[in-house]
């Protein structure tokens, strides 16, 4: 079923990022070091590692809506199963911070989850103004 995945794994990466805040405010608060951890907030890894919590709940909930809305108009909507895939790709682009800050990966993840997302939201909305009234 289209848009059932969405669900699910937006969930569980909504899950993920929300755990990952308690590790953020473990290293504001708790840490070893923290007041270099809070001297740098709008720098480097501490800017990077908010960049990837915000974005990894608010590409989950995104999916948890698309997958939602796509199952409900499924019949009546074109191109379900790429606005999916997309949806699901875009997820790319928080693990993709994360795999900067902690791997020292290419940015190349971020960009290519960050266009999915757009186009999946995108072509969603196009596809709803194309829907006619029942």
């Amino acid at each position: 079923m289209n848009g059932k995945n969405n669900i699910a794994i937006g969930f569980l990466t909504m899950g993920f990022f929300m755990a990952y805040g308690f590790l953020l405010i473990y290293l504001r608060d708790f840490a070893p070091g923290k007041e270099e951890w809070v001297n740098s907030y709008s720098l480097g890894k501490h800017f990077e590692a908010r960049l990837a919590h915000v974005h990894g709940n608010l590409f989950a909930f995104l999916n948890i809506v698309i997958g939602y809305l796509l199952i409900h108009f499924e019949t009546r909507l074109s191109n379900v199963k790429t606005i999916s895939r997309l949806g699901l790709v875009g997820l790319l682009m928080p693990i993709g911070i994360l795999a900067e800050v902690y791997l020292g990966l290419s940015p190349i993840l971020v960009l290519i989850g960050a266009i999915a997302m757009t186009v999946s939201v995108f072509w969603l909305g196009y596809s709803f103004l194309r829907i006619k009234p029942a």
